[in-house]
């Protein structure tokens, strides 16, 4: 499937969501089919995360369709070319993250955005956590960043907490 072709799929099943999510079907079952649902396990996306991306731009307008597709595109480089098209088969609990007051060089929140978007990259959320919650926007526009930069920051930071840290303090005018 190239590029363009998936984007066009993709934008599809994000459409019928809108659709469906205008019409009072607001939940990952009855917004997406099975084949929707196919779909988008090819490119390493499940209905709940695009259920929570189109849930919350149509509730809150925090987001838009190219951050929807960028933060996508990212997760599904990731889930193609690092992971090999093979989900883990794993899932956090959400127990295992950090506290939401926890903190890093003084700034709360990014221990837990940090393994979030590493969850994300790994296709290991559980129902019940999105990357680029009502708690992760407003975090990264206070540190000037936004989802899909954050995200690709992580890929390439690997496990290099400090990379990630320095980076945002830098973007942030902390630095």
């Amino acid at each position: 499937m190239s590029m363009n072709d998936w984007q066009k799929q993709f934008r599809e099943v994000y459409e019928r969501g809108v659709a469906a999510w205008r019409a009072g079907k607001r939940s990952p079952g009855a917004m997406f089919g099975k084949e929707d649902a196919a779909f988008l396990a090819t490119i390493g996306c499940t209905v709940q995360e695009l259920f929570d991306f189109v849930d919350d731009e149509l509730n809150y307008g925090d987001f838009d369709y190219d951050t929807t597709l960028a933060v996508t595109a990212i997760r599904r480089d990731y889930f193609l070319n690092v992971m090999g098209g093979k989900p883990t088969g794993k899932t956090i609990t959400m127990a295992s993250l950090p506290a939401k007051t926890a903190e890093v060089d003084g700034i709360a929140w990014l221990p837990r955005l940090i393994v979030k978007a590493r969850v994300k990259l790994r296709g290991e959320m559980p129902p019940e956590l999105m990357y680029g919650c009502a708690g992760d926007r407003p975090f990264l526009r206070k540190m000037k960043m936004d989802l899909p930069g954050f995200l690709k920051l992580t890929w390439e930071s690997g496990d290099d907490d400090r990379r990630i840290i320095d980076a945002v303090k830098k973007s942030a005018g902390l630095k």
